[in-house]
């Protein structure tokens, strides 16, 4: 059935190319995949033609996708036509596996049950998203209830999943690359810090952009807590990639830094970076003194681990899922609804004994998280998923066909 006994071809199916968790998981989960000896591809939707935002080691395959200017539920729609489009040719559904990591790729993969294309797919649930519109709500349970196997990153989202869903998930960790994000400091640590106009700190980075689940501005509001007393200190805001409309939050949050009077961009208070290159990531942990990732919903928290490989303290919220993976001793644990409380804990973190132990407690967690790990218990998984659906997924074939198929 596969080229070689025992060989799978793994279709991995990402909503974005962008730097966003699951997209990062996706990713690495391939990497580990093939050096286990297997074929994964991750596919994306391409908007722009540049592909993923990092090089990848692993294979890819990008779906032709347009730009869409209307609501989040018209984009939804076209990017689960588009995936549902680029797997009608048969040459394309050469895979033993296909694995979705959110609600777009699900459904389209749903479609292609519905049409007899594929016997059945597998979709991990990273977090689900307090839609309303009815068509993104109906989306999101579908991509779910119709999959033949369900899985998750953390115990929490398994709850909810059983609870809310009537739906029984299996729980798979995720992993951190502890080779690229290392304390180990290089030359690319001054040119960002120079770029970025980073002084002499204390440096506070939060990652994900500003969005209301990132408490961005409760984030805000305790680093100016902190700037009154620490007038040097620089708060440096990552990433922000999203397919979600989060203006209105946003603007919340430039109305609270005016109302603070602190200074934004490059060299000032607050430093909006948007998304940084890949390659720049380690750096960025690095010059920072401290994560700060008090997060009012989260899938499982990568950022964490990064940081904690990387060599620095994390300051998180006290809920789930972090404390299903932290203990006593290895973050500082905050109250995500009180500035206060994150004022404090950014506050403890800079404190030189205690941050001493943070760092040492924080690299033993992260080592603990391997990707390699995490794949040999996806592939024990698709194994079985294999053996319980012998019907052939789509058409077998090799990597010529493909390549004639996107052709």
């Amino acid at each position: 059935m596969t080229n070689r006994p025992g060989r799978l071809k793994i279709a991995l199916l990402t909503h974005s190319t962008n730097p966003r968790g699951g997209v990062v998981h996706a990713l690495e989960l391939a990497n580990a995949l093939a050096e286990l000896g297997h074929d994964p591809v991750v596919h994306a939707p391409d908007v722009t033609g540049a592909g993923f935002f990092r090089a990848t080691r692993c294979a890819t395959a990008l779906v032709p996708a347009q730009a869409v200017s209307g609501a989040l539920e018209d984009l939804v729609r076209q990017r689960i036509a588009e995936y549902t489009d680029y797997f009608r040719p048969s040459a394309r559904r050469c895979f033993d596996i296909y694995h979705a990591q959110d609600g777009i790729s699900g459904n389209a993969l749903a479609n292609l049950v519905e049409q007899g294309s594929i016997a059945g797919f597998i979709r991990t649930v990273h977090h689900i998203d307090p839609f309303t519109h009815p068509d993104l709500v109906a989306w999101q349970q579908r991509a779910i209830c119709r999959a033949a196997e369900v899985l998750c990153v953390s115990r929490m989202w398994r709850d909810t999943l059983r609870l809310d869903h009537a739906v029984a998930a299996t729980q798979v960790a995720n992993g951190v690359d502890v080779e690229h994000y290392t304390p180990r400091s290089d030359a690319s640590d001054q040119l960002l810090r120079t770029r970025l106009g980073i002084g002499v700190g204390p440096v506070f980075l939060t990652l994900g952009g500003i969005e209301q689940r990132k408490n961005t501005v409760a984030t805000l509001e305790a680093f100016t807590c902190i700037r009154a007393q620490l007038t040097s200190a620089q708060l440096v805001i990552a990433g922000g990639a999203s397919l979600l409309d989060h203006g209105t939050y946003q603007r919340r949050f430039e109305a609270a830094l005016a109302h603070s009077a602190l200074t934004s961009g490059p060299g000032q208070a607050v430093i909006c970076t948007g998304p940084l290159p890949d390659a720049e990531m380690p750096a960025l942990y690095r010059i920072a003194d401290a994560l700060v990732c008090a997060s009012l919903r989260e899938g499982f928290g990568l950022v964490v681990l990064e940081a904690m490989a990387s060599g620095i303290p994390v300051i998180v919220s006290d809920s789930e899922p972090f404390t299903e993976y932290l203990g006593a001793g290895d973050c500082l644990w905050v109250d995500p609804t009180s500035s206060a409380s994150i004022a404090g804990g950014m506050l403890a973190a800079l404190e030189p004994a205690r941050r001493e132990g943070l760092v040492a407690a924080g690299r033993l967690v992260s080592k603990a998280f391997s990707w390699r790990v995490s794949a040999e218990a996806h592939l024990e998984i698709y194994q079985k998923f294999v053996a319980r659906i012998p019907v052939a997924n789509g058409h077998r074939c090799d990597q010529r066909t493909a390549e004639r198929a996107d052709a």
